[in-house]
């Protein structure tokens, strides 16, 4: 038998254990220190991309483009931050700028430009293609918005300022701190890639703020995030930009508007004819029409008519039709030089006949022309105020008839012309398969409220129709209208001894006649004292600029004083 000799273990050495537990500590330690320490991303991004990078409102915004000392900006950017206006005509391979009193034509590759129709010279092209892409020079667009600019050295960044823009000063605090958190991050984090770094004692712009960090912008231009503990901030500035722009001031009217349109077809009425009409302040003749794609105006002026309305007191206010023609709408309004061949008839013309002002009526366009409409209110615009002349335009009620309301850009023409004049009807047009009003007070009202939306009241004109329609409904079915004046229904209703009833539904006086010989229902909703005392009533509730009526020709006396506004109940303009 085996015997087994058992031995005590000796323990381990005092030192191999403390060596364990230090080692252990300092793991534990490092690791808390590798967690809680904040290490940066050493991770460099770029903060611009490509040449003469454009700096705008704390970012970049596209590129400029440098020749010799002078700076361009894309076309891109002016109108996306500075006019969307700003547009370029093909047909004179030109940029169109038109401002509240200026209207600029810069051709492509040419020194020379024209500012209100006067020539003005350059050392160098206002107008630059490259690659294309079509590109401004700076320094003209100085004197026609408010903006400014500064080339940052380092990195050729071109900051474009506008009026408005407030700037608040920093300082990097003068104590030692460590590079690595004097990092411009992209994140307000310290483990997100930087653009650059600043130094103790130097110069920023503070942009922002998030959280413990700071948005801060280099003098170069340069930006990121960076803690606020080692940001001293300073003083706020505006950049406060004046224009040297003399602005034409047009005559305001004294109190409410009241207009007529005068209808001229072919000629002018006996001015004997027309009787007084109480509270009419303003009188348009439909004088002229455009009549071919080059714009030619066809002019049915009259010095004397002329002459008799400012006896009277009108002011005149010349109307301008397209002659309702979408292919010659086309043709005349998407040229440049059309336009300002209408534009200086038309100036012609108001010095001829001493006009007060210009009644545009431009109807039946095709919707994708509206912008051209528009170019043309904003080109003319200015020469007419330069001219002394006030702008009206007519448009109609919202809807989706395309060439009749679809193309009507109305909140950017309510920012151009002086007053915007609704024709509130045709409800019910003569074509109509359906008897009904030319215009009932709901149906006017609710369009209203619509239109007040995007054109405001102190702006807006109610016009109101004069007319009548008698409906002819046949057996069969069948219906079919004609318009008649104020005095020939009364005439109508005399003749076949109808008294017509109040229709609450409508707001206006109705009536109803069957024909037994000749099998037919005559229906009229009737344009009387009753229905534009009505109207007139829409336009004081509203705060409107006044009323308009189409037309005098169809008018009775008691229409005027139905239609009249006092000073106090309507906006002055």
């Amino acid at each position: 038998m085996y015997e087994i000799e058992t031995r005590p273990q000796k323990p381990p050495a005092k030192k191999f254990i403390f060596a364990g537990l230090l080692f252990a500590f300092l793991l534990i330690t490092s690791s808390i220190f590798m967690f809680l320490y904040p290490f940066g991303s050493k991770e460099k991004a770029a903060y611009f991309k490509g040449n003469h990078p454009i700096l705008f409102m704390g970012k970049q915004a596209g590129n400029a483009y440098i020749e010799g000392e002078t700076i361009y900006l894309p076309l891109t950017f002016l109108r996306e931050f500075v006019d969307e206006a700003i547009i370029f005509d093909e047909h004179s391979q030109s940029i169109i700028i038109a401002t509240k009193n200026k209207v600029v034509q810069m051709p492509s590759e040419s020194s020379s430009y024209q500012v209100n129709g006067k020539s003005m010279k350059m050392e160098y092209s206002a107008v630059k293609q490259i690659e294309g892409e079509r590109y401004l020079a700076i320094e003209p667009l100085l004197a026609l918005y408010p903006i400014t600019y500064s080339i940052l050295s380092e990195t050729g960044a071109v900051w474009v300022k506008k009026n408005g823009d407030t700037i608040a000063a920093g300082k990097v605090q003068e104590k030692d701190i460590d590079e690595e958190l004097l990092r411009l991050r992209t994140k307000a984090s310290l483990g997100s890639p930087y653009t650059a770094s600043v130094s103790p004692k130097e110069s920023v712009f503070i942009e922002q703020e998030k959280g413990d960090y700071y948005f801060i912008r280099k003098e170069d231009g340069r930006a990121g995030y960076l803690k606020k503990q080692y940001i001293k901030k300073g003083e706020s500035k505006e950049i406060a930009i004046s224009l040297e722009e003399t602005e034409n001031t047009v005559p305001k009217m004294e109190g409410p508007i009241q207009l007529t349109w005068e209808a001229v077809y072919t000629k002018n009425p006996n001015t004997s004819s027309i009787p007084k009409m109480a509270g009419v302040n303003v009188i348009s003749p439909t004088w002229f029409e455009l009549a071919d794609g080059k714009g030619t105006i066809k002019n049915l002026g009259s010095k004397d008519y002329a002459n008799w309305a400012r006896t009277q007191g009108y002011q005149i206010w010349g109307l301008f039709s397209n002659a309702f023609d979408p292919v010659l709408t086309h043709e005349a309004f998407s040229s440049f030089e059309t336009r300002q061949n209408m534009i200086r008839q038309l100036i012609h013309f108001s010095q001829i006949y001493k006009l007060n002002g210009i009644n545009l009526d431009i109807e039946n366009v095709n919707p994708e022309d509206g912008p051209f409409i528009t170019q043309f209110v904003r080109e003319a615009t200015p020469f007419f105020h330069e001219a002394g002349l006030v702008v009206s335009m007519d448009i109609t009620f919202i809807s989706s008839s395309g060439n009749w309301s679809a193309f009507y850009e109305r909140d950017k023409l309510a920012r151009i012309a002086d007053y915007m004049v609704v024709m509130a009807y045709d409800e019910h047009w003569g074509s109509s398969q359906i008897a009904g009003s030319v215009a009932s007070l709901p149906w006017v009202e609710a369009n209203l409220k619509l239109l007040l939306k995007v054109v405001p009241n102190d702006k807006l004109i109610l016009g109101v129709p004069l007319y009548t329609r008698l409906w002819e409904q046949q057996s069969n079915g069948d219906v079919s209208s004609k318009a008649l004046s104020m005095s020939k229904v009364k005439e109508w209703l005399s003749q076949n001894k109808i008294t017509p009833v109040y229709d609450p539904v409508s707001g206006q006086n109705y009536a109803e006649y069957y024909s037994k010989k000749e099998k037919i229902t005559y229906k009229v909703w009737l344009e009387d004292e009753i229905s534009l005392t009505k109207r007139a009533e829409l336009a004081k509730k509203y705060n409107l600029a006044g009323v308009a009526s189409w037309s005098r020709y169809f008018a009775d006396e008691t229409a005027w004083s139905a239609l009249t506004l006092t000073n106090k109940e309507a906006a002055k303009k």
